[in-house]
């Protein structure tokens, strides 16, 4: 099959990304910082308008903006290179930085999430370009992703994201399926404060402990009614709300009434879920219980992300089911994003219509033996491209 782009260029830009080690770790500073560069100088060559801005020391935006033959649509595609620890080394096959292709497969931590579908978007833009197209495309690899969406909530607040982009293709690994759609996701924490005291003297203390108890099954129970209430979504299925870390006393310390007790909580939310209302219900009902026990209440949001839930009839949605159809041959699937991606941010801060599409296995970041078929990378791109072409409504080639 003859594709419209330099295969060799995809997946050597894939390999050289994974083997640059991008994970956050205690000690290291310049986490992006070496892919950004590497990055920044791919698409210079290409001839492309490139910034490269920190908005953290070593956690760098890379934007680059490419001007088509006329006026006309402005197309974004996105995604990051921060990737997430290996975790037990020993646990992998093969070494979590490979970046060797094996038996069809590119292996290592970030080939699949999701450096696989930066080269193939980087790559598609560019064979668009060679092309010719009217309109604009802007190619964002965006920081910090993994973390606290610095980037992206960074680039939605900058004058080139209120310039007019009319759709954003996130090249995050779906498994083939079309996500218009994306779980939202509140991360908070509950702070119970009462008083300390010896273990053989409870009563001159308030223990905050048994409260946390009693706040776990409510939260239990608050889950319960939600999922009743609002039912399970086609593509995202069930609300979850889900304790994740628990603070308190000191294992040395056993003989102590501890004080203080914290519960940090990973929220995921589908549309019908008012975020407000559930942090509403959230504070109530902790702060009930910390009434009753004698004991005060401190709530943080750490972040708060609405679900996505672009119109299927939007055009950079269309644009994608019909590139993934000419493309496979096949009907195009239409999924929903079971995490957050930068497109929440995006939707959410800059007001952009983004959908998620992109090379390796749904349910495969994250996890040990990480890889992505490099079939899946190439027709990635050549999808890519048809979708661009199609929104930005460009000549094809016979």
């Amino acid at each position: 099959m003859t594709r419209a782009f330099d295969v060799d260029a995809v997946v050597a830009l894939a390999q050289a990304l994974v083997r640059l080690p991008t994970a956050v770790a205690p000690g290291v500073e310049e986490v992006e910082t070496a892919a950004a560069a590497l990055l920044a100088d791919t698409m210079r060559g290409f001839g492309w308008a490139v910034t490269v801005d920190d908005v953290e020391c070593g956690r760098p935006n890379v934007v680059a903006v490419i001007d088509g033959t006329g006026p006309g649509r402005t197309l974004m595609f996105e995604g990051h290179v921060d990737v997430v620890t290996p975790g037990e080394v020993d646990s992998w096959s093969f070494p979590p930085y490979s970046g060797d292709v094996v038996d069809g497969r590119l292996l290592g931590r970030g080939s699949a999430d999701m450096k696989a579908g930066v080269a193939a978007m980087i790559h598609a833009a560019r064979a668009v370009q060679q092309q010719g197209f009217p309109g604009r495309i802007i190619v964002g690899i965006l920081a910090d992703e993994e973390g606290m969406m610095l980037g992206a909530k960074d680039f939605a607040r900058s004058d080139l994201a209120g310039s007019g982009i009319d759709g954003v293709i996130v090249c995050e690994p779906e498994g083939g399926e079309v996500c218009a759609v994306a779980k939202g996701a509140i991360r908070m924490r509950v702070d119970l404060q009462g008083v300390m005291a010896h273990g053989a003297m409870p009563h001159q203390g308030r223990n905050s402990l048994p409260a946390l108890g009693s706040l776990l099954m409510g939260l239990s129970e608050l889950e319960r009614q939600i999922s009743e209430s609002v039912g399970s979504h086609p593509h995202l299925g069930n609300f979850y709300l889900t304790p994740t870390v628990l603070a308190a006393g000191d294992p040395s310390q056993v003989n102590v009434i501890p004080a203080s007790a914290s519960v940090w909580l990973d929220i995921r939310t589908i549309p019908g879920v008012g975020h407000q209302g559930l942090l509403h219900l959230i504070t109530r009902l902790a702060e009930q219980i910390a009434d009753d026990a004698g004991l005060t209440v401190a709530i943080t949001v750490i972040d708060d992300r609405p679900p996505v839930n672009t119109p299927e009839t939007a055009d950079v949605v269309r644009a994608l089911v019909l590139a993934h159809e000419t493309v496979t041959g096949r009907p195009a699937v239409l999924g929903g994003v079971p995490g957050t991606t930068d497109g929440t941010i995006l939707t959410r801060d800059a007001g952009l219509e983004t959908v998620v599409y992109g090379p390796g296995g749904k349910w495969i970041a994250h996890t040990k033996d990480e890889f992505v078929a490099v079939e899946d990378i190439l027709t990635c791109t050549e999808v890519y491209i048809e979708a661009a072409l199609r929104f930005l409504d460009a000549p094809r080639p016979n």
